[in-house]
């Protein structure tokens, strides 16, 4: 059994743990108080430090799958988290699966969060939006829209942009481009610096599945407006990763095999950042296809910047 010392010592580490700058140094940290309350029978403590050491490991975009991994342990544990606490881990969490792509665990995170919260916080709101993607994602385009009606009565400055978007969005992924379309590109001249890059994204989507290549390079002349200077999310590096695929599509089917190749290798770079290996493959793909079709081999040197990039 643990003594009143014990959990006094554990709060005097917490404590000071939470003050120290080096993020390294936490972890290292925190996995020793993690260590010492299981030793020492403190649950509370177990509870504590798997969700900060977790809060900073979801940061290295590179280890996306392990520290989701990491994160599910805190589950087993979320009975000795504060209400605040779990409202943070829930939120955090289905943020996090939504950009792994894992479309349940988001949904069900985020409903285990909402009873939680009463505000509309940033946070909550941001969660919430992952949902509804995480809905259209699976199609399941009857719970996007209930979801998306309270989603648009909540109190927080990005709902009326990302809901119209979303709206948008949903026309698109039913197929319903005669109404998508005039929307997206109404919305890529309105909103702001940070929706411009995913409207433009589905809109090259949808005109390569319609094979309408004069919209597609109309777009493709924009990117320097589009293009964020330095991506912070992963949802960020993959969209910027897609711009860079489409563009390399669009040059190899106009002949174009120097800058189509630089671009895919762009592409794979982006994408290699938060190991998005799906996208990575789809981009090989694309290569082979190309490669069959027009049965033309690529140069040792594309093979070299390719093979660079992907690793």
């Amino acid at each position: 059994m643990h003594t009143v010392e014990t959990e006094e010592s554990l709060q005097r580490l917490f404590g000071f743990t939470r003050t120290v700058n080096n993020d390294s140094l936490k972890i290292s940290l925190y996995s020793l108080i993690i260590k010492f309350s299981r030793e020492r029978g403190v649950p509370h403590y177990v509870a504590k430090g798997l969700l900060q050491k977790y809060l900073i490991e979801r940061n290295d975009l590179k280890q996306l799958e392990e520290s989701f991994r990491m994160g599910q342990e805190v589950l087993y544990y979320t009975d000795f988290l504060s209400r605040e606490e779990k409202i943070i881990f829930y939120f955090r969490m289905a943020l996090h699966a939504k950009n792994i792509n894992k479309y349940n665990e988001c949904i069900e995170l985020c409903e285990l969060g909402l009873p939680l919260e009463t505000e509309d916080t940033e946070l909550k709101t941001r969660a919430y939006l992952a949902m509804i993607n995480s809905f259209s994602h699976q199609k399941n385009y009857e719970a996007v829209e209930k979801h998306l009606d309270i989603y648009e009565k909540m109190k927080n400055e990005f709902v009326v942009e990302s809901a119209k978007i979303t709206r948008a969005l949903t026309k698109a992924r039913k197929r319903e481009y005669d109404v998508a379309i005039p929307m997206l590109r109404k919305y890529l001249g309105e909103l702001g610096k940070e929706y411009r890059l995913h409207i433009a994204d589905e809109l090259l989507e949808i005109y390569f599945q319609i094979g309408d290549i004069e919209s597609i390079a109309e777009i493709l002349e924009k990117e320097e407006e589009l293009l964020p200077e330095h991506p912070r999310t992963p949802h960020k590096y993959t969209t910027v990763g897609r711009f860079h695929r489409f563009k390399g599509f669009y040059q190899l089917s106009k002949g174009l095999l120097d800058e189509g190749i630089e671009s895919y290798a762009k592409s794979l770079e982006s994408f290699g950042r938060v190991n998005a290996l799906e996208e990575k493959e789809k981009c090989m793909q694309d290569l082979l296809t190309f490669h069959i079709k027009v049965s033309k081999s690529l140069e040792v040197k594309h093979i070299i910047k390719l093979k660079e990039a992907y690793e």
